[in-house]
């Protein structure tokens, strides 16, 4: 039986493997829950869309529920960023264009076999 101490004691911090997740109890380097937590489940539908908001009246076009980590995810970015011969960023996995290419875009990821759907306005 165990007392009330070791009951609520976990461990958070190990000189072998360092900083612990306390929810799988596996380091930080190598914990599965987190990576699951920020991908979500999502519904299968790429959305592309404008946007000018926040950035000083120049226009964007926004891509997001692209499946794949970041790796995959700019890798996507840069074939896209030289498909329409501009640049962009990869940010909290939603790929911005600068520059409004969302008819190019849609095309472009439909050939891939993504299900696309213009968004916004």
């Amino acid at each position: 039986m165990q007392n009330g101490s070791e009951k609520n004691s976990r461990l958070v911090y190990s000189s072998e493997q360092g900083r612990i997740c306390p929810e799988c109890g596996k380091a930080v380097g190598g914990c599965i829950c987190r990576k699951k937590a920020l991908k979500g489940p999502g519904d299968g539908i790429v959305r592309v869309q404008r946007e000018t908001k926040g950035r000083g009246g120049k226009t964007v076009t926004v891509i997001t529920g692209l499946p794949g980590d970041d790796n995959a995810l700019k890798a996507i970015s840069g074939e896209l960023k030289r498909r329409c011969g501009t640049g962009g960023t990869v940010k909290d996995g939603v790929i911005e264009i600068q520059g409004d290419h969302r008819e190019l875009l849609l095309a472009e990821l439909e050939k891939k076999g993504y299900k696309v759907k213009r968004a916004g306005g």
